[in-house]
């Protein structure tokens, strides 16, 4: 019927990125490594920076003017919405001699609307990360084809780790549980027993 939306085996997977366009975000390397899988999936890209037109330059030279769409920049707000569109998000982040991938705000809000992350071995992305998504060697566009490949074919892999990443999200990185951690930390660095150190008496 007109107006339905197509159902998940009817539509092509749809992979996700957000963040600034610039060099060091490597989507570079993730426009490549779509254009390496077979029935090339859909890449959604939202931001701005200087790196938008090369990108765009890059899909079109790759055959992927029809699958790769840029949106542009998006209010935060509409953030969830635009991630429940999506079956992976990747974090292609590549490290610089002045920088590096720090906490990845993207990667929690992914896992905690149940959305698979792919994300480069750059910075603090394999620690926020965890067991609940996928890593590759940063800018290494066959180990990123090679894992975007293995999500997109495997169904069970694709919820284990959406629930898994939902939890990851309870149980690291709910304000609770961050003022907590953060708490701890402060008690290490001044040297403060914590609860659990204190004596009656």
């Amino acid at each position: 019927a007109p107006g339905r939306a197509p159902s998940d085996s009817e539509r092509p997977p749809t992979i996700g990125y957000y963040g600034r366009l610039v060099p060091e975000k490597g989507v570079d390397t993730l426009i490549d490594a779509i254009a390496l899988l077979p029935h090339h999936p859909r890449l959604v890209i939202v931001g701005a920076g200087e790196s938008l037109d090369d990108l765009k330059a890059r899909a079109s030279a790759r055959g992927l003017g029809n699958r790769v769409t840029f949106r542009g920049t998006m209010p935060s707000a509409k953030i969830p919405a635009f991630l429940h569109e999506l079956d992976v998000v990747v974090v292609p982040s590549r490290t610089r001699p002045n920088w590096k991938e720090q906490f990845g705000r993207v990667i929690v809000e992914a896992m905690s609307c149940g959305v698979p992350v792919v994300g480069s071995d750059s910075g603090e992305i394999p620690n926020v990360i965890g067991d609940a998504g996928l890593t590759f060697a940063e800018g290494d566009v066959a180990a990123l084809a090679m894992q975007l490949g293995k999500l997109l074919n495997d169904p069970s892999l694709r919820s284990g780790l959406s629930e898994a990443g939902r939890q990851r999200v309870l149980a690291q990185y709910t304000q609770r549980q961050i003022a907590a951690q953060t708490v701890e930390l402060y008690r290490e660095v001044i040297g403060t027993p914590g609860p659990q150190d204190e004596v009656d008496g």
